[in-house]
Parts: C-alpha cells; sequence; structure tokens
C-alpha cells in the first residue's frame, strides 16, 4: 500500500502540472471506484472544476476546487495516477479512470486489485470527515514526543500495531513502522503504553527520520506503485530492515528476524531491538 511518501511523492509531481488546470472531461471506468455513487453522475459533477491546489493528509490526496468542493483520492493497496500528454498514455487493462485536462494532458488512475476509491466532497465536509479518520501527521508541528506520550499512556497494544493506526499517526504504514522502529531502537511487540520519556523521544525521531528519507527516495517501488512520471521510488533500495530476513543489522550485524504483529509481516533486529528494556 502506498505510505506517506508515496502519496507525497504523487502528489509532489502532479500539484504544478493541475493546479490552474480545469477537468475538461471525465470518464470513470469501474463503479467500484465511486461506490456507493453513480460513476457517471459523479464524473458529471466533476466536468468544468477548477484546480486550486493539490494537497495530502495521511495518504488521502485532495484535489481542492475553486468552487470548494474536493476530490478525496485514497490509493489503497495498488492505486497510482499517472499524468501524459494527450494520447500518450500507454494501453493498460487496469485503468480505472481518466480526466482530460483544459491543456491537452491526460490523468490515469490505475488500480489492479481495484480497492482503492474516488469521493467527491460539498464544500465544508472535508475538515470533519478527515478529523474521524485521522491522527497527527508525522512531521507536523504537533506531533510531539509529549503528544505522542499522551496518546499511547495506558495502551497494552504492540507499538507496531499502534503505529499503524491511522487515528493515532496519519500515513505510516507497515514498511515506514518497521524503519521507524528499528531507528529507535524499539521492539515491535513492546507495549505502547510502557515505553519511557526518552524511548518516546527515540520513537518520535525515528518515525520522523524514515518519513524524510521515504519522500527524498520518491518513496518505494516493490510492486505497483510508480510516480505520476512513470518512474520508480528508489527507497526500495536503501530499507534498514524491512523485507531483509536473514541479512545482518546493519548497526549490530545480527541476522533480521521476520514476525508478525496485528496480521502483518514485521521485521526487526533480536540484537538492537530489545524485547523488554534494559
Amino acid at each position: 500500500m502506498p505510505e506517506l511518501p508515496e502519496v507525497e511523492t504523487v502528489r509532489s509531481r502532479l500539484a504544478p502540472a493541475l493546479a490552474g488546470r480545469t477537468f475538461e472531461r471525465v470518464d470513470i471506468l469501474d463503479e467500484r471506484l465511486t461506490r456507493p455513487f453513480e460513476p457517471r453522475t459523479v464524473a458529471a459533477e466533476l466536468e468544468g472544476e477548477r484546480v486550486e491546489s493539490v494537497e495530502r493528509r495521511g495518504k488521502y490526496l485532495i484535489f481542492r476546487f475553486e468552487s470548494g468542493r474536493v476530490l478525496l483520492i485514497h490509493l489503497r493497496m495498488t492505486g497510482s495516477l499517472r499524468h501524459a500528454r494527450r494520447g500518450k498514455l500507454p494501453d493498460d487493462p487496469h485503468r480505472r479512470a481518466v480526466v482530460r485536462l483544459d491543456d491537452g494532458s491526460d490523468v490515469a488512475y490505475r488500480d489492479v486489485r481495484r480497492f482503492g476509491t474516488w469521493l467527491l466532497l460539498e464544500p465544508g465536509e472535508l475538515d470533519e470527515y478527515l478529523a474521524a479518520r485521522l491522527g497527527h501527521e508525522p512531521l507536523g508541528t504537533d506531533f510531539t514526543p509529549k503528544e505522542l506520550g499522551s496518546q499511547l499512556a495506558g495502551r497494552r497494544a504492540p507499538i507496531k500495531a499502534l503505529l499503524l493506526d491511522q487515528r493515532l499517526l496519519a500515513g505510516v504504514g507497515n514498511i515506514y513502522a518497521d524503519e521507524a522502529l528499528w531507528y529507535g531502537r524499539l521492539h515491535p511487540l513492546r507495549p505502547g503504553g510502557e515505553l519511557s520519556p526518552a524511548e518516546l523521544g527515540d520513537l518520535h525521531r525515528g518515525v520522523r527520520r524514515a518519513i524524510r528519507k521515504g519522500i527524498e527516495r520518491q518513496g518505494a517501488s516493490l510492486r505497483d506503485y510508480s510516480t505520476p512520471d512513470g518512474d520508480r521510488g528508489a527507497m526500495q533500495d536503501e530499507f534498514v530492515v524491512y523485507g531483509r530476513t536473514g541479512e545482518p543489522c546493519l548497526r549490530c550485524g545480527t541476522p533480521i528476524e521476520k514476525t508478525r504483529v496485528g496480521g502483518r509481516g514485521t521485521w526487526f533486529c533480536p540484537g538492537c531491538q530489545r524485547r523488554k528494556a534494559s
């Protein structure tokens, strides 16, 4: 699933091309994309809308229109967006929607597993919608070690599972949670509520470091993810722990192990990410 760094990369690539452009024609080719609303109805509503900005909140892409409306896109497992000049989009059996812009270029949405969603919101609806679903932005000024501690206080769930809770921390997924915990030297099964103030500081720095590195590398291309220009990300070449079963830890040399936390594959170093605080 595209996580914060991948979605932010998509946003940063699309924003200059879409700002000020009008949705001239919209074809939604998969009824699942806009459920429970009819694709043709949503497409007709989108036609004529002029883009004011392209933003991101957590894993959501936010297309703000000058009318005050918002198109909220969640890529889910395998969604991606491609921007190309008219007639330059390659054939794609997994294409689910195409937007023709008033400069003649196209934005195509592809989704192999068809879990992604497009939701058109009316003016004033966005803040309430997101507030009910998302917590702090990992790179935001309101995400501090103290605030993190208050969110984790009394929680017995494993810290890895808590990092994946979007209501606690928006945009962190399986990859960057593992990377963050490695940077923080924290075992993924440690109960979130038992972290000391020093460990909360380590975790806070680890989350920010993992997310910033992912953005700098334009995300991780493991299967379906690519940028709107068709480029691959580079983060997959620099994982410190994710997917490295049996390989030596880059910090202590101990072989990396894999376990499962909350049903998710989880990688960690048993040498420097101890189950209990020393």
